[in-house]
């Protein structure tokens, strides 16, 4: 009896931690930022050449590229759009009083959300009816937003204030897109206030985001 308690016991524990294993693995997943590559190899890109910068976007609005997040943000109504810049000068250039806006085909102008605006809407799904989901169960975040979650927003944000001489820095920006079907279809990106090593402003940067949605497909 006591061995036929103690192999119950054992499978038990042998099960307990198979089933928990995938909970773990998720628990411990980080947000890696992905590897940007040189700004003009996007096809959604804009080059100055004259200024020698170019600015590239790559929506992350599939479900195989929006796996290295944690957080399905489509299900709460914001797609990542990862935004690189590179400067191919000679001397720095200036991001600190740069400007992003995201366009729609209908003329809605959309400012990137801010850390706040992302953390209201996961701790309080309800405010957001996308029709813009992407193929996940939809999670309500229970008792707060977790340390982990808050974590990978701030991690994930473009936060560069100026490109040095040949390079590129990248990062992300949300954007809310809640109640909209199709929000990048003939959308257009708009970039002001990046400045020379004089403090000189760039012409504005311009992408459709029509480039990266005919480009073939590589997502």
């Amino acid at each position: 009896m006591f061995r036929e308690c103690r192999s119950v016991r054992l499978r038990a524990v042998i099960f307990t931690g198979i089933a928990l294993a995938p909970l773990v693995c998720l628990a411990a997943k980080e947000f890696v930022m992905p590897q940007a590559q040189p700004a003009r190899t996007y096809p959604a890109h804009d080059e100055h050449p004259n200024e020698a910068v170019t600015i590239a976007l790559d929506p992350y609005d599939m479900a195989d590229k929006a796996k290295i997040f944690s957080v399905h943000y489509s299900e709460f109504g914001f797609v990542p759009i990862f935004v690189v810049v590179t400067n191919d000068g000679n001397q720095p250039i200036e991001l600190t009083g740069m400007g992003a806006q995201l366009v729609t085909a209908s003329r809605a102008k959309i400012p990137p959300a801010t850390e706040d605006d992302i953390e209201r809407r996961l701790v309080h799904p309800s405010a957001s009816r996308s029709q813009y989901p992407l193929p996940f169960p939809r999670k309500k975040v229970k008792g707060g937003l977790s340390k982990e979650a808050r974590e990978e927003i701030q991690n994930a944000q473009f936060v560069a204030k100026a490109v040095e001489p040949h390079s590129t820095k990248a990062g992300f920006l949300f954007f809310d897109v809640s109640e909209m079907s199709a929000p990048l279809a003939g959308a257009h990106f708009y970039l002001t206030g990046v400045r020379d090593a004089k403090g000189n402003e760039l012409m504005y940067f311009e992408v459709p985001l029509e480039k990266y949605l005919s480009a073939p497909s590589k997502r």
